[in-house]
């Protein structure tokens, strides 16, 4: 198993700017299932030019409707489904993403969601099995109500993503027996703009509890990347005694690693 950032950025400045190296896009569990995760702009082309064939993606995840996380949504639909010719695929998204948020708009329209085999709504604390793979959706408190996070389980590994959110008491229990655990962590430090992580706060207090085998910190807007994701990530390891590790688009970690 590996999992594969295609594009490792987020919130709005750097959705607009694209920073090299450090754009969005989403990343891709890949194992005995070829699981894509928040595809936000970008995720299409630097698929296909970083070789994820979309038409190989079996599972489609969207944590929430925020635009860099789901933008490109709709079109991997269409590549799990063979151009829409095949009914294939399983689709988990938040109650936003699939049903539609108090503004009515929603991140998968119904006829894409008509393309795919399985459409599953997220719920806190509910766990479901699938076809070589399980998960666990984690409760995140963010602007979209309904975002959550998970806990995911293939070829007897552990993944945890925490999604984009506040912490709140409890948040790193939830991801506890992870071996790789990826945390959204936009910026390094707490700022007067909430509903996002940051790393030697929130990220530290998360590991502190959580306590995985590795912490990928994800999702760097442009303070996180003034400040240095490489340097953010030695500081939380020297906070928590867990490895930590930045990465860049198209970084790769595998089993060396998880």
């Amino acid at each position: 198993m590996e999992i594969f950032f295609v594009g490792v950025g987020g919130g709005r400045i750097n959705l607009i700017r694209q920073v090299k190296g450090y754009g969005t896009g989403g990343f891709a569990i890949l194992g005995s299932k070829r699981i894509y995760v928040d595809p936000g702009p970008g995720a299409i082309v630097k698929m296909n030019m970083l070789s994820i064939n979309p038409t190989s993606i079996d599972v489609l995840i969207a944590t929430h409707n925020h635009i860099d996380h789901v933008s490109d949504a709709n079109v991997i639909t269409e590549g799990m489904s063979s151009y829409g010719t095949k009914k294939r695929g399983v689709v988990i998204g938040s109650e936003s993403v699939i049903n539609g948020d108090e503004y009515g708009d929603r991140g998968i329209t119904k006829y894409h969601q008509s393309l795919v085999k399985e459409i599953h709504v997220a719920e806190w604390g509910k766990k479901e099995e699938f076809d070589g793979f399980g998960i666990e959706y984690v409760k995140s408190v963010h602007d979209d109500k309904s975002t959550f996070g998970f806990k995911l389980k293939m070829d007897g590994k552990t993944i945890g993503y925490t999604s984009d959110g506040n912490y709140y008491e409890g948040i790193g229990k939830n991801y506890a027996g992870c071996d790789a655990l990826i945390i959204n962590t936009i910026k390094p430090t707490r700022d007067k703009y909430p509903k996002h992580f940051s790393a030697l706060v929130d990220g530290v207090e998360i590991l502190k509890e959580a306590k995985p085998k590795l912490c990928i910190l994800y999702h760097y807007g442009m303070r996180m990347l003034k400040a240095g994701p490489a340097y953010v990530a030695n500081e939380v390891e020297k906070k928590t005694g867990v490895k930590t590790i930045s990465i860049k688009d198209g970084v790769r970690v595998g089993s060396l690693f998880i």
